[in-house]
């Protein structure tokens, strides 16, 4: 028999975490509820989930915070509550490491898909082929290296961090220097189909890409207003 996957709810409303608890139940998922973001954070470590439910308005540390601490160390998907609905918030949310946003009142057969896509890609991601069993997919620029074998930066000679999805969108930009890409195309070819969600996301992303590479002389990443974003490039690829 396979083992249910494990969501850790995090809602200081009892009565909203547990309807969770039971739309996800019926799903067949294994539910825990936190009530505030020490238990969250506990939870992480001894609970081990495969995903996280986390409300943004808790008592002590709130959501963000949860998240910015999380971040530190695990790359847990995370998905977002909260009845904010500002544009702020949702871009705070994505720019911090969460995977989705989802506002209250949600619709429970939305929420569950979301759930169910978020699992989808990081599940993709953990079982991919061993390196060895790849073609070897690295990029090599002057003073940068993005090896998607190993899912590795190099920049400087340093190792660079970053979530699997910001490493993808990096590696695709610079396999096709200086060609132009919608966001449309970069949400359908990095998030693929079944992502639900919109093309800030992307927005997101790249500026997360720009802090982590300040301008360099041969080669950046460039808005293309009105249409979207190209890996700029003046030079030969390795």
């Amino acid at each position: 028999m396979l083992e249910k996957q494990k969501i850790l709810i995090v809602d200081d409303d009892e009565n909203i975490a547990e309807l969770i608890s039971l739309y996800l139940t019926k799903e067949c998922f294994d539910t825990m509820t936190a009530s505030d973001g020490e238990a969250a954070l506990t939870a992480v470590k001894t609970y081990m989930p495969d995903l996280m439910l986390l409300d943004i308005m808790l008592p002590g540390i709130d959501g963000y915070e949860v998240l910015r601490e999380l971040r530190k160390s695990s790359s847990l998907p995370v998905i977002m509550l909260s009845a904010k609905g500002e544009t702020f918030d949702k871009v705070l949310g994505l720019e911090l490491g969460a995977d989705d946003y989802i506002m209250k009142p949600f619709d429970s057969k939305e929420m569950v898909a979301r759930v169910k896509a978020v699992l989808r890609r990081f599940t993709h991601e953990k079982t991919s082929p061993a390196p060895e069993e790849l073609p070897k997919e690295c990029v090599t620029l002057p003073n940068l290296v993005i090896n998607q074998t190993d899912y590795s930066v190099t920049y400087n000679n340093q190792k660079i961090e970053m979530p699997p999805k910001e490493l993808e969108l990096l590696y695709f930009l610079a396999s096709h220097p200086n060609q132009v890409f919608t966001r449309e195309q970069l949400l359908d070819h990095i998030w693929s189909y079944d992502y639900i969600g919109d093309t800030r996301t992307v927005d997101v992303h790249i500026k997360r890409l720009r802090e982590k590479f300040k301008d360099h002389p041969d080669w950046d990443i460039k808005t293309v207003w009105g249409i979207g974003y190209k890996f700029e490039y003046h030079g030969k690829r390795s």
